[in-house]
């Protein structure tokens, strides 16, 4: 096996992630928003990569059943019926319902690997459940953070390298590519305390200015959803 790591989606193209398998990470908040709703009784996540096509995709479908979702610059989308605080996506609020879902980056970034042949969603939340399932898929892995507007962002790296560690020491003859070993040493520096990283990240403190701090104590926590998202054929559901 074969892992690799990529700090953002913006320095590959689509097509690279052709019959790949594919982890997609965005800890504030995306990936936290997607297997926090499909735990809550979700039936199924549309990710998209703009606004007027998130608009486009919920229009036709009749209110109540369909929830338009997301946030631009970590605030809700005027409009929208749910922004991207994890706390919002209650079984009350999202059971049974399809969400479409625009995020500033995580979406775009889960959009982008359309073309893998498997992709999961992964945060501090669910991942054992996602390390077993690549464990069980026994393939080459592309673990993609989607990073903070194109740039590099420490608590999707250090979510990274606590997976690849958990796959490292579960399994013999991994092989890691230098991004996916970085990963591993960033995860041993700064994941001891992923609640405190969580405050001090640079997107972690525009968070917690807009008022979002409870946000990332959440999404500090490991393995408190213990689920698989798959993303197919445009939808993400929970398959476990």
């Amino acid at each position: 096996m074969k892992v690799n790591v990529l700090f953002t989606h913006n320095i590959v193209e689509e097509f690279y992630f052709s019959e790949k398998t594919t982890v997609v990470i965005d800890v504030l908040r995306a990936t936290t928003v997607i297997n926090t709703a499909l735990f809550n009784g979700a039936k199924e996540i549309i990710p998209v990569s703009s606004v007027d096509f998130a608009m486009k995709v919920s229009s036709g479908v009749f209110g109540g059943i369909t929830l338009l979702c997301g946030e631009r610059n970590t605030k809700k989308i005027e409009g929208f019926d749910l922004g991207n605080s994890p706390f919002e996506y209650s079984p009350d609020v999202v059971n049974n319902k399809s969400i479409v879902l625009f995020t500033t980056n995580g979406s775009k970034a889960i959009v982008k690997t359309k073309y893998s042949e498997n992709v999961v969603t992964c945060c501090f939340n669910n991942l054992d459940a996602i390390k077993n399932y690549l464990l069980d898929t026994n393939k080459d892995i592309e673990i993609l953070c989607a990073g903070n507007n194109g740039h590099f962002s420490l608590e999707d790296l250090v979510c990274a390298g606590k997976l690849v560690s958990g796959i490292t020491e579960s399994i013999e003859g991994v092989f890691l590519s230098d991004s996916a070993a970085a990963s591993i040493i960033l995860a041993k520096s700064y994941g001891k305390n992923i609640k405190k990283l969580l405050h001090t990240t640079e997107h972690g403190k525009i968070l917690k200015e807009n008022g979002y701090e409870a946000d990332l104590d959440y999404c500090s926590k490991l393995n408190s959803v213990p689920i698989v998202s798959h993303f197919s054929s445009g939808v993400i559901k929970r398959l476990n």
